[in-house]
Formats: C-alpha cells, structure tokens, sequence
C-alpha cells in the first residue's frame, strides 16, 4: 500500500479498493504466515489510511484466514494462494488451493471432534462463496471491517 499526501490523494486511496496477496508452498507452517499477513494488512489498512477496523473484524479474519488455509493445506495437494481485498467496508478473504472439489459443511453431530472449520467460516462471515476454477477451486468469504458500536484495532471508539 501506498500513502498520498494530501486530503485529495488520500481520498482517492480510500475509494480505491486495497489489496495483498501471498502463495504458499501448502505445507501447515503457512497457516500461521497466513494468519500473520492478514493482521499486518488489516493493521496498516487502519494506520495509514484510517480506515475503521474494529477488533471482532481483526479476530474474525485472522479466524476465517485461518480455517480457509488450514483446510487447503489440509485437503489439497500443493500450493496455496490467499488474496485479501478491502473493498465497501469489508475485508474480502480468498483462498484457491489445487483440489477441485468443492467443500461441504459436514451433518450436524455434536459428537464429531474436528471438521467444523467451514461452519465457523459460515457462523462469522457477512458472505461465502466456493467457486470451481480452471485448476482447483477458489473459496471466498466476506468480513464487515466495523461493528455498529465498539472499539477499532487501535483501541479507538466506532460507532
């Protein structure tokens, strides 16, 4: 991300639609890298930008980042690609991984230790899609960056 001096290039900076992206080797150290860099993205978003990025939105993506890349490293051979994008007030997460088979949230069963990752992703996402690609699959969901009353990364209030 670029900084523009003035009230009028910042302007235009936040009109724009922000984004970083990373590809990992598919082995399970990136998913804490993963985690990392949408912290580190979130973070600057606010700092340099000020954008409004309430603390649930920073918990809330470093958990779908998480459970998005897990379950790629998980089922997938090979690489990893996440794209993170800020665009109308939410944080857009997108994970492709080589595996073209779709995901599906497994029958309830509250004895079941494991494989809720997706039904998390669910629970805490403002929107989910899974889409086939030419190689692999793309699944995406979408964060609000603010809560409609609450404190923002930097401990500011929001309302």
């Amino acid at each position: 991300m670029e900084q523009a001096a003035g009230d009028e290039g910042q302007e235009a900076q936040r009109s724009r639609a922000l984004s970083a992206s990373a590809a990992y080797e598919g082995d399970p150290s990136c998913i804490g890298d993963a985690r990392h860099l949408a912290t580190r993205f979130l973070t600057e978003a606010q700092a340099v930008l000020g954008l409004s990025v309430s603390e649930r939105a920073l918990g809330m993506t470093q958990l779908v980042v998480s459970e998005l890349v897990t379950n790629a490293v998980k089922y997938a051979p090979g690489p990893v690609i996440l794209d993170l994008q800020i665009t109308g007030g939410a944080v857009r997460i997108s994970v492709w991984d080589s595996d073209p088979v779709l995901p599906d949230v497994a029958a309830t069963d509250p004895q079941r230790v494991g494989r809720h990752g997706l039904e998390i992703t669910l629970a805490v996402s403002q929107a989910y899609e899974v889409r086939r690609e030419p190689v692999g699959k793309r699944v995406t969901a979408l964060i609000a960056l603010a809560d409609a009353l609450g404190g923002d990364i930097a401990g500011r209030t929001t309302s």
